[in-house]
């Protein structure tokens, strides 16, 4: 790199370890599901809800097969944009998609930033309803970009650092939650309204969510070390952890309150099932941890996409713009990023963000699947029927959350319909604009030069 262009993206291949990149992974996935998820997973399918991120893993194991294969075959800093057109091509699947990616990453940070809001509010009394929740989510966006522009090193170390604490405070609360409690009976037998087929489809797709940060690890594919051996191993460990913790935490939570009570606290559940457990310490002491995990959950996912949305960029799949500043195009993807983060924490509540994040996502996912099906299964040695389990377990998973939604939150499901018209439309005419690019019919999809 010792041209040092001014508008190029500088990548540091060999400069992930394999602990390192599995605390990038496991810091997204704890971030986000763990904390904010389970109120919402209870309220949709009852009692159920740990069953529920069980299911979740299921699917997500399936999924993961995937992204492994092709991860072995092309590790890639710019991950899925470049699995997406290794299989479409420049074509509009590939910019749909990966952008529908994109999205459902930034809003995976909004999601984080509105939980951190939640928690922290607990310690000043707990109003959820005025407008600091996503005032403190705006401040925390706006300092996890800053420690972004300090670089490579300085991101792994704060977030292996807080991802440690995180691990080891998240199995300290499931642990003795669980110790304590009067008993761990979790009553099945009356899921109430809620634990209809239908809900607990929609509750599995809210739980991928808390799965879904293992795509993170393929993100950063070629900057991780020995990338053909050690992003595969990375998401294994990272998926199989993040089992065992929501497990454990789903456990102490059902133990410690009642479902009226799950539901009701349902922004800030672990924090509310500390209470009773252990008292006020413990609340603080989940309020902290939330805090950690979400801020470390931001800073990891910021890494993530506004590399992906660099390499989008410099495959002249989107349209970009300097708007004056100075600096590469991944500090500008960067920027938008945040901007986006920013402008979603503040304007949107938590289920209806994850709501937006869990469609775009699944459908992202399937696009994956298909093209993996379609396209990549010789070149990569895929098997055909673990890509076709795994498109079968997201269409069940999406069906069941938008039923649900349609009948709670039709708005919601509509934002999500328009937005993706919106991103469809806007990258057919781009892609007509730049015209040229686009391969004739007949010729075979994979064969495009890896940039």
């Amino acid at each position: 790199m010792s041209e040092n262009q001014d508008r190029s993206t500088q990548y540091q291949e060999g400069s992930l370890t394999l602990p390192g990149t599995v605390m990038l992974g496991t810091g997204v996935m704890i971030g986000a599901g763990i904390f904010a998820l389970t109120g919402q997973m209870a309220q949709m399918t009852g009692v159920l809800f740990p069953l529920a991120f069980l299911a979740a893993a299921v699917v997500v194991s399936f999924s993961a097969y995937s992204y492994i294969k092709i991860s072995n075959a092309y590790p890639s800093a710019g991950g899925i944009g470049m699995y997406l057109h290794k299989a479409y091509g420049n074509r509009l699947p590939t910019a749909f998609n990966a952008l529908l990616m994109y999205f459902s990453m930034v809003i995976a940070q909004s999601f984080l930033a509105r939980t951190f809001g939640s928690y922290t509010m607990q310690l000043f009394g707990g109003d959820q309803s005025g407008y600091l929740v996503p005032l403190l989510g705006v401040f925390l966006i706006l300092a996890a970009f800053l420690v972004n522009l300090l670089g490579n090193r300085m991101i792994q170390g704060v977030a292996s650092f807080i991802g440690i604490l995180k691990i080891a405070g998240i199995v300290v609360f499931g642990v003795v939650g669980v110790w304590v409690a009067d008993s761990i009976s979790v009553d099945f037998s009356s899921p109430g309204e809620a634990g209809t087929v239908g809900n607990f489809l929609g509750a599995t797709a809210l739980g991928i969510l808390a799965f879904k940060g293992f795509t993170t690890i393929t993100n950063s594919g070629s900057e991780v070390k020995d990338p053909k051996r050690n992003v595969g191993r990375a998401i294994i460990i990272s998926i199989a952890a993040c089992v065992v913790i929501y497990t454990l935490v789903g456990f102490a939570v059902a133990s410690n309150l009642s479902l009226a009570e799950i539901i009701k606290t349902q922004d800030y559940s672990l924090a509310a099932a500390a209470r009773p457990a252990l008292g006020e310490y413990a609340v603080w002491f989940t309020i902290v941890l939330a805090m950690m995990a979400t801020a470390g959950g931001i800073l990891a996912s910021i890494f993530a996409v506004s590399r992906m949305l660099a390499m989008l960029t410099e495959m002249k799949l989107v349209p970009h713009r300097h708007f004056g500043m100075p600096g590469s195009i991944q500090k500008h993807t960067l920027v938008y990023t945040v901007v986006l983060g920013l402008i979603l924490t503040a304007f949107f509540d938590l289920s209806r963000i994850a709501a937006l994040g869990i469609v775009f996502y699944l459908i992202m996912d399937i696009a994956i699947h298909w093209g993996v099906l379609r396209y990549l299964r010789k070149d990569i040695k895929a098997n055909v029927w673990v890509p076709g389990i795994a498109i079968l377990l997201d269409l069940l998973a999406l069906g069941g959350f938008v039923w649900v939604k349609l009948n709670t939150d039709a708005f919601v499901i509509g934002v999500a319909v328009v937005g993706m018209l919106v991103i469809a439309i806007a990258e057919q005419i781009f892609l007509k604009r730049t015209a040229g690019i686009e391969p004739p019919d007949g010729e075979s999809h994979h064969e495009h030069h890896h940039h």
